[in-house]
């Protein structure tokens, strides 16, 4: 199919050799516990794709990024989804690092380390916590000698058997008293810092969302982001960016995984063309719509406006995914279905899309005050 053509180029010219060899691995074994697809990320320049040039990456922008997890979404979900963590991390850490550096010296030596050893970073922000806040932190601090001892729990956390690097949002004493957020960057292995079995399901099993505890981690002082007084909106700008990253990205690896059952169906020729036709039309405009948010990012649209366009074709894009595989698994036939579980499992984790952060319920009044002319406030 042309668009899985054209993201499979792409993602061939950053990661050259990937995709031939995720795919010489059985389905079943990409996406259960234990896959090899993760290392297979990491020797193949996984890490480096939204690091900017400067810093040993690649500097991939918005709409190739999207394609990039488009393709891969479409060999493995579990691996699309456990590397949206890493990309979106990246994304928003690296844009402190701008025309006006907002990074200490020693956070700028930690992530030129990035690209160039192949590390990954997994994401300890609030997902998972049904009703949470997406932008209150799950870890605490408290100030020691030098730095903070933190605790705390993220569950799931992607990445968690291969990271090496957490990110973290926490909360921080503040100048007045208050808890303030702030971000602290955490290496793995840290004292204190443990995972646990978590996730139950076998759907997206090799993504490797379990628990990460956090009982008294050391952090350095130069190691946690937070916001100053000449740099007020530092947490404000890191937030945005990586909400924005983030909602691109996870929505693309799962439009790559619908795009494959839509390739099987017009590969073989399944039902009338008319059906046909329709089906590959519902993927296209789904598509489509990320397409669009992506290269309004990439020409410059920043904040709350963003932020609505990348909301708006993520809950458009939620919608039509179980409608897109559960017709590409009518046209497949029940001997497709019989034979192997491979479509129907595929067709059942698009379905993983309405967990990620945040939900529909959050955002209604947010986006509603939005399109009325108020500020977009997400909670």
């Amino acid at each position: 199919m042309r668009s899985l053509d054209q993201a499979r180029t792409v993602c061939e010219r950053y990661h050259p050799g990937l995709l031939p060899a995720l795919a010489e691995i059985p389905f079943a074994e990409r996406e259960a516990p234990g896959s090899p697809a993760i290392d297979l990320f990491r020797k193949h320049g996984g890490a480096g794709l939204l690091v900017p040039r400067e810093f040993g990456g690649q500097g991939a922008d918005a709409l190739d990024a999207l394609r990039v997890q488009q393709a891969i979404g479409a060999l493995s979900p579990s691996l699309a989804a456990a590397v949206c963590m890493h990309h979106f991390t990246a994304a928003m850490l690296y844009s402190l690092a701008g025309e006006h550096d907002r990074l200490t010296p020693r956070q700028r030596d930690l992530l030129g380390a990035i690209a160039p050893g192949g590390l990954v970073m997994a994401s300890g922000w609030a997902e998972g916590r049904t009703q949470q806040n997406v932008l209150l932190p799950t870890v605490t601090a408290r100030a020691a000698e030098g730095g903070y001892l933190l605790t705390g729990t993220k569950k799931p956390c992607s990445l968690s058997g291969s990271m090496d690097l957490l990110t973290a949002s926490i909360a921080v004493p503040g100048r007045n008293g208050e808890p303030e957020l702030a971000l602290a960057l955490i290496p793995v292995p840290s004292a204190g810092l443990t995972v646990h079995p978590f996730w139950g399901n076998t759907l997206l099993a090799a993504a490797e969302s379990d628990e990460v505890r956090l009982a008294d981690v050391f952090v350095p002082r130069e190691m946690v982001v937070r916001t100053s007084p000449e740099d007020p909106h530092r947490l404000a700008d890191l937030q945005t960016a990586g909400f924005i990253w983030f909602e691109t990205l996870i929505c693309a690896g799962y439009v790559g995984a619908a795009g494959a059952l839509v390739e099987a169906v017009v590969d073989g020729g399944r039902g009338i063309p008319a059906e046909r036709a329709a089906l590959v039309q519902q993927a296209q405009a789904a598509l489509a719509l990320l397409e669009g948010a992506a290269r309004a990012v990439q020409a410059g649209v920043r904040g709350d406006e963003a932020v609505a366009a990348v909301l708006v074709a993520r809950f458009a894009v939620q919608d039509a995914l179980p409608q897109i595989a559960s017709r590409a698994l009518e046209l497949l036939g029940g001997l497709d279905f019989v034979s192997s579980p491979d479509h129907s499992q595929l067709a059942a984790a698009l379905r993983a899309l309405a967990f990620h952060p945040p939900s529909r319920a959050a955002c209604a009044e947010p986006l509603m005050g939005y399109f009325a002319g108020c500020p977009l406030e997400l909670a």
